[in-house]
């Protein structure tokens, strides 16, 4: 699988270095839900590594990521390339600079299983779509989400909370492949420009649709 496609799908360590065990909590999807509703709107850099089954890293990158909720969100890649994947609440667009194309699709209920679109949407949907347990390490909580359906990109994702706040996502494929996310320079519920959730494709831009 090539970056590009990976980064199309994906969106760490915060670890403490803590001798404290790890507690099961219960009630871990109404615990999340807590964390996240009150999310507005979330600003970060990110740093992603592509790692196989056995943690040996295959690709890197990084950049910055901005969501408004619900639905809206902007994933930019500054390197080893550019590359842009915006949601307008509505559509999801995929640009390549280098490549001159776009990649246009409705936000429909596969797209939505992306993790990076997942934490744009509505927080109740977590426990109708997922299986959600916690576990909790010092100031760091973790939660991790197993989907219902069998038709989604991953099988199982984590978010982990630092003191309440996003810090770290990771995605493991059916292949054993994870990606994972540290988020650096967090900013929430802070004042977002809508524009920003829109993109401009140059003229000379290779457009191509796909139906849900």
């Amino acid at each position: 699988m090539t970056l590009r496609r990976t980064l199309t799908s994906s969106l760490a360590a915060m670890a403490v270095a803590l001798l404290v065990p790890i507690t099961a909590l219960a009630d871990g999807a109404e615990r999340l839900t807590r964390m996240l509703q009150p999310l507005n709107t979330y600003s970060a850099d990110f740093d992603q590594q592509i790692l196989d089954g056995s943690g040996q890293r295959l690709q890197h990158a990084q950049g910055h990521m901005w969501l408004s909720r619900p639905g809206k969100f902007r994933w930019e890649v500054d390197a080893p390339y550019e590359q842009v994947v915006v949601s307008d609440g509505n559509e999801v667009t995929l640009y390549d600079p280098d490549l001159q194309q776009a990649t246009i699709q409705p936000l429909d209920q596969r797209v939505t299983h992306t993790p990076a679109l997942l934490l744009s949407g509505s927080a109740s949907d977590l426990v109708e779509n997922y299986e959600v347990s916690s576990s909790q390490q010092g100031v760091n909580e973790t939660f991790t989400l197993v989907p219902k359906a069998a038709d989604t990109l991953f099988e199982e994702l984590k978010l982990t909370f630092r003191s309440e706040r996003l810090g770290f996502l990771q995605m493991t494929d059916s292949t054993g492949q994870r990606t994972a996310i540290e988020f650096k320079n967090v900013e929430q519920n802070a004042s977002m420009d809508n524009g920003r959730f829109r993109l401009e494709l140059p003229s000379d831009t290779d457009i191509i649709r796909q139906s849900p």
